[in-house]
């Protein structure tokens, strides 16, 4: 089994790669809106049941993966570097798979800040992630969360064989995915 964490900032592009991925390997794609958009219609992801909800949504969900006979999923997220929580949170998904078999493969996206918020606007985007349709409140959330936090790691942060950084500013969803399935023959 793999355990693929596709991390970078917001509008980068994790779901779409995501989605391609899923489409040609075997492995489940379980983006992080998939459980934000279940909850918010009850509670904002910002507030505290909100996040309560979405975090044991989530763990119920990686829990019952680990345990089966799945090939895999690609897990999204967003990652402040500069948050110990954060760090904290993946290595807790990354030890409940490598208890049960796993292999943890770390992907990292990163693109300007310009592509990013033409992709926030775009309509499969917003097709997918309701609570992103306020464009005007999303684009601010997407430009005070970089102001805020680390989202991109620094050199040396991650190394060896289980890790790739992609500069996806110029490339397609289906190319980043070919790439990701090649490195890693998925």
């Amino acid at each position: 089994m793999k355990l693929i964490i596709l991390f970078g900032p917001q509008a980068v592009g994790k779901m779409t790669v995501g989605q391609e991925l899923e489409r040609i390997t075997p492995l489940k794609l379980f983006h992080n809106h998939m459980t934000i958009e279940l909850v918010s219609p009850f509670f904002s992801y910002g507030t505290p049941p909100g996040k309560r909800l979405v975090r044991q949504f989530r763990q119920m969900i990686f829990e019952e993966v680990a345990q089966s006979d799945l090939a895999g999923i690609i897990f999204t997220f967003v990652w402040a570097f500069d948050l110990e929580s954060d760090w904290n949170y993946i290595q807790e998904i990354r030890q409940l798979f490598e208890s049960h078999g796993a292999e943890t493969i770390f992907v990292e996206l990163e693109a300007d800040v310009e592509e990013r918020l033409a992709r926030n606007q775009s309509p499969h985007r917003l097709a997918h992630k309701p609570t992103k349709r306020d464009i005007a409140f999303s684009e601010g959330d997407l430009l005070r969360t970089m102001e805020n936090h680390r989202l991109n790691s620094i050199e040396g942060e991650f190394e060896g064989d289980n890790y790739m950084r992609i500069n996806n500013t110029e490339l397609s969803p289906e190319q980043v995915a070919v790439m990701i399935k090649k490195r890693f023959q998925l």
